[in-house]
């Protein structure tokens, strides 16, 4: 029994040893592959992480070239857009200049109807209540003036700058404007607006009257109706007291000649048969 238990057991321990040996041989051989594909995995990691970054980097810049191109596109269509009403706008200005140019060459033939001077307060450009009737003295007189202008001419005192004087002058101008354009319908072609600023004082501004008299809106209306030059060039009735001519004027001298004169025509023809 001894004797055949001896060569099962060694066949079974080197059975074993080759066993150990082929899975440490199978390690050492698979171990480098395992670790190259432990290698590769993670380089596919980093891989894919890295395009996915990218993909995303370039989404985002994808994501601001569009939202560029869209500021881009409106801001293009703004231009498009100022452009048009800036064309529109210098339309509109030579069609003014146009009108303007024609009644200014004919600027001499105009003559003043009435005017009001617009006093404001201390850097303002508000109308008053005493303003505002000065100026409906004068637009109610305008349904009766025919080629009728008015002539606006804004000024202001001498205290501060001289640019901001010039813009205060123009509003207190355009102030008059609009409240003649609302109420009385005035078209902007029969408004001549000047902002003098404090270039051409009416009064000294060395006093506070004086300053106060510059603070204002002189308003002109004025018209080329010739109608009553017209009236005046017509020539003048014959007064009833001209003194008449000598023959008629002193008649008792030539009293028989005037008499016979105006007596012959009558008598021939009541003579003829």
């Amino acid at each position: 029994m001894k004797r055949f238990l001896l060569p099962v057991v060694a066949v079974g321990a080197l059975a074993l040893a080759a066993g150990c040996a082929t899975k440490t041989y199978v390690k050492q051989q698979t171990a480098p592959v395992i670790n190259k594909v432990d290698e590769l995995d993670d380089r596919t990691a980093q891989t894919t992480r890295g395009i996915r970054d990218t993909d995303q980097r370039a989404q985002q810049g994808i994501q601001g070239v569009e939202a560029h191109a869209s500021a881009a596109d409106q801001k293009a269509l703004a231009a498009g857009q100022a452009a048009d009403q800036a064309q529109l706008l210098a339309s509109n200005a030579n069609n003014g200049v146009q009108q303007l140019t024609a009644q200014v060459v004919n600027l001499d033939n105009y003559h003043p109807v009435t005017e009001a001077a617009v006093h404001f307060g201390f850097n303002k450009a508000e109308l008053s209540k005493k303003d505002k009737a000065q100026l409906d003295e004068i637009g109610q007189q305008l349904p009766g003036v025919k080629g009728y202008i008015v002539q606006i001419e804004g000024r202001t005192d001498s205290v501060g700058d001289a640019a901001y004087n010039y813009e205060l002058s123009k509003r207190r101008a355009a102030a008059v404007t609009q409240y003649l354009a609302s109420k009385y319908s005035v078209p902007a072609h029969k408004v001549f607006i000047v902002g003098l600023g404090k270039d051409a004082p009416v009064e000294e501004n060395r006093t506070t009257k004086g300053r106060a008299e510059n603070r204002r809106v002189d308003v002109r209306l004025m018209t080329n109706n010739t109608e009553p030059a017209n009236a005046s060039a017509q020539p003048p009735a014959q007064p009833a007291d001209r003194p008449l001519p000598p023959a008629t004027a002193n008649p008792q001298p030539n009293s028989q000649t005037n008499s016979q004169t105006n007596s012959q025509p009558i008598s021939q023809p009541i003579s003829q048969p």
